[in-house]
């Protein structure tokens, strides 16, 4: 059995006492099917036996086929109920593996780096999450179940045959190598097939979540055609790797079953032959042909279990290749709580590359500490928000060292940080849920009060307030009952909850008008007074306020200073000022 296989088993055998009822009621449920030949053989022997002594016989014959009847019935029931109960316990075996594969699944999510969010593309994710994941369940149910039954099925058969005549077995079993190498042949095949069915499909999801998200884009520019083009390919291409999947599996059975008619008709003729002789009873012939028949349903299931778990195994490679992969940015293993100390931040020395090859920082030293606040400009692709993202260890540093209070935060829990450090980012993402639980994300046990000076503090409440059900209010997918700037207000309430001891702001005022930008300033002044704060912008009207301001150009620190300062120095922060300036005073000439 595959390694990915063995896996999966060994997830159902963490429920022994299902696995048990599984075997038991399956075992139990192949010996009542496998009773009904015999009943019918010895039926049929006693009947020809009792009407060979003519009309005294009759009677008795009549009341032996009626009680081999009943106890046929007896049997089929005991048997049909056998089964139910078996493939009940195997669905529910299935079930339970599947639900501890998504859980484990989703949390390997949320443990695993930024960088592997970054190179992974979402909807490749959600394919392994539930297609990938449903075919490795499928494999306890469809496969692993039946499995015990069929091979006592297939094993007993076998003997029976032996038993009654060695000769006949040995033509009745003569498909045997034709289906084993047919089936052979089909599961590696199947395989391939199944691995490039996965790939196809994750290409569909990704393409579908894709465009859902930008439908506004597509709209806006028209690009229904051209997403339907390419929605179509893909689909196509989805139905041309299921149709070899199909024929390859078809193809299979196909031989299988050729071979198995083929012995059957040859079984008949030397049987037919051996009873017309003497040599055999009609009886015995009648439980041969039926111990044969019995093996007609497990060569079509034996194709279902090679097919199920080609489909099992890439599937399951597929999904345990992210289940087993270790997050690039974890705890070390003697990490403990972060003791904020005096609650100074200090880079020194920083560097990193998201690519070795392309460093985005290069020496990267300043301290900010409790009640100061530091602001960070410089034009677009100089490092920036990968400072906001370093602080709270979403990525780890390739240079020097990050530190709180004196402590490397690659010695402190993540946890610990991150409940240390409130990141602001420009992206406001809302979860379709109330704009109380949206603002409360951080901390879920928020009194009201909380929550709505949060709100007074980010310049939202006066909104939320005439909304109908104020607070209880959905927000809609991604918050699509609200406008961009009221998106990053509550963002920036939803930073402010919390109370952390570093708050950074990354941009976060882009979207809101500049009369609304010095409210809120001014609110973030008043709630953070006592905190360290980092604002990350390009509008200077958001950080001129700062104790420090530092301008980057390509990942270094190109001047440093406070606003009068760097405007006295007549650099690059002044030119960009003056340039701000005249456009928000509307002498900015119009380009040609």
């Amino acid at each position: 059995m595959p390694a990915v296989l063995s896996r999966i088993t060994g997830l159902a055998l963490r429920y022994p006492w299902r696995v048990a009822l599984t075997v038991v009621t399956s075992l139990f449920a192949t010996i009542a099917n496998l009773a009904l030949p015999r009943l019918f053989g010895r039926s049929i022997d006693e009947a020809h036996h009792l009407l060979a002594k003519g009309s005294a016989g009759s009677a008795a014959a009549t009341h032996t086929l009626l009680i081999i009847a009943l106890t046929v019935i007896v049997a089929t029931g005991a048997r049909g109920f056998l089964t139910m109960a078996a493939g009940f316990q195997g669905e529910y075996l299935s079930q339970k593996v599947g639900l501890d594969l998504r859980l484990r699944f989703f949390q390997q999510l949320q443990r695993l780096s930024f960088g592997f969010h970054d190179r992974v593309h979402s909807g490749d994710l959600i394919t392994r999450g539930m297609l990938d994941l449903e075919g490795a369940r499928s494999f306890i149910q469809q496969a692993l179940a039946p499995s015990l039954s069929l091979v006592l099925q297939l094993g007993f058969s076998a003997y029976m045959m032996i038993a009654i005549d060695p000769w006949m077995a040995l033509i009745g079993l003569s498909f045997v190598p034709v289906a084993s190498f047919a089936l052979g042949r089909m599961g590696f095949l199947l395989r391939v097939a199944w691995l490039r069915v996965q790939q196809f499909q994750s290409q569909l999801t990704l393409i579908m979540e894709e465009n859902l998200q930008g439908i506004r884009v597509v709209r806006a520019f028209a690009g229904r055609a051209f997403e339907m083009a390419k929605f179509d390919a893909a689909a196509k291409s989805v139905l041309a790797v299921q149709y070899e999947r199909l024929t390859l599996r078809f193809k299979g059975l196909a031989g299988m079953q050729l071979s198995y008619y083929a012995a059957l008709g040859a079984l008949l003729w030397y049987g037919g032959d051996q009873v017309l002789a003497g040599r055999m009873s009609v009886g015995k012939l009648t439980e041969f042909s039926i111990y044969m028949t019995f093996l007609q349903a497990p060569i079509r299931q034996i194709a279902m279990i090679f097919s199920t778990a080609a489909r099992a195994t890439s599937s399951g490679a597929r999904l345990f290749e992210v289940l087993d992969l270790e997050p690039e940015v974890a705890d070390a293993p003697n990490a403990g709580a972060l003791s904020a100390g005096d609650g100074v931040l200090r880079f020194e020395g920083v560097g990193f590359a998201y690519d070795p090859i392309k460093p985005v920082l290069h020496d990267i030293t300043f301290e900010v500490g409790p009640g100061r606040t530091l602001g960070i400009v410089g034009p677009p692709g100089s490092g920036k928000s990968t400072i906001a993202n370093l602080i709270p260890r979403f990525y780890d540093v390739t240079q020097g060292r990050i530190t709180i209070g004196g402590t490397d935060i690659r010695t402190v829990t993540l946890s610990s940080l991150r409940e240390h450090v409130g990141l602001v980012q420009q992206e406001s993402f809302l979860f379709d849920a109330t704009v109380g639980h949206n603002v409360a994300y951080a901390d879920p046990w928020a009194d009201d009060e909380r929550i709505e000076a949060a709100a007074r503090t980010a310049q939202i409440h006066d909104h939320v307030s005439r909304l109908p059900q104020r607070y209880e209010t959905r927000v809609g997918e991604r918050g699509v009952a609200f406008s961009g700037g009221q998106r990053q207000r509550m963002s920036i309430a939803r930073g402010v909850v919390p109370g952390p001891g570093i708050v950074i702001f990354d941009d976060s005022t882009a979207a809101i008008d500049a009369v609304t930008e010095r409210k809120v300033r001014e609110g973030l002044a008043a709630a953070t007074r006592a905190k360290t704060t980092v604002i990350i912008a390009h509008r200077l009207s958001s950080l001129m306020h700062a104790d420090e301001i530092i301008v980057l150009s390509h990942g270094r620190i190109a001047e440093r200073g406070d606003h009068a300062s760097l405007l006295a120095a007549g650099g690059a922060y002044a030119e960009l000022f003056e340039l701000q300036s005249r456009a928000a005073s509307g002498a900015l000439e119009p380009a040609a």
